[in-house]
């Protein structure tokens, strides 16, 4: 496990980089599909540091890293996803054993899928354990944190995630996609700090409409950063 490290932040500055602080392992993998659900597969070695900054604005020729190609664009990166939290945000769906969140934050990473269907079908009609098993597994593994469970008081819990940055690739998109942080990494925003959450997932490629988070719209960009596929 990567020691816990007090120093540990993203911040994000006004039309530049997110610099991460506090030895944040940084790593790519490629979301690969298998069978009807979706793993990572390991993608190139990146240099590691105790502080980097990655690009947002999508026009970095060292992407993942910055190369201050932000200067010379209109990209701003202010804030406009809401500072309120998960518990706020999220939509419940209820089932016989099982209930999750969802606050529509969606990266199109498709972990919210398996063999026994979509993570909600699977919310709503999981019964045995086998079931609440697989339906556990598509919640607890989507990268954006956008799928929370939800326990019968009404809080969420989410996976205990060993802190860690993925710069994730999307090949059967043929794109690039976001920047995927777990481990309860706080995230200090251009106008205000967001709730410290497990999973949460950032946009790279400058298009998302809800800064500073990715709403795959690197899919409709068709985004690549030149290593989708290693």
């Amino acid at each position: 496990m990567t020691e816990l490290n007090d120093d540990m932040q993203i911040v994000l500055e006004p039309g530049g980089p997110a610099v991460v602080s506090g030895n944040i392992p940084l790593k790519e993998a490629r979301i690969v599909p298998v069978g009807k659900g979706y793993v990572f597969e390991a993608g190139r070695e990146l240099p590691q540091s105790e502080t980097y900054a990655l690009c947002r604005c999508g026009s970095s020729k060292n992407k993942p890293f910055c190369d201050g190609s932000h200067n010379h664009t209109d990209f701003d990166g202010l804030d406009q996803a809401k500072h309120n939290t998960f518990a706020e945000r999220a939509e419940i769906t209820e089932g016989p054993r099982l209930s999750l969140g969802d606050d529509h934050r969606c990266a199109y990473a498709r972990f919210c899928h398996n063999a026994g269907g979509d993570a909600w079908k699977q919310t709503r009609h999981a019964e045995s354990d086998d079931e609440v098993a697989s339906a556990t597994q598509t919640i607890d593994e989507c990268p954006a944190g956008r799928l929370t469970r939800r326990n019968a008081d009404g809080t969420f819990v989410e996976p205990t995630l060993e802190p860690q940055i993925t710069i994730m690739q999307d090949p059967q998109n043929s794109v690039s996609s976001a920047i995927y942080v777990q481990g309860g990494v706080p995230l200090k925003g251009t106008a205000a700090p967001y709730e410290t959450r497990q999973r949460y997932t950032l946009c790279r490629c400058g298009s998302s409409r809800n800064e500073p988070f990715c709403d795959a719209t690197h899919i409709q960009r068709s985004f690549d950063d030149d290593h989708i596929d290693g």
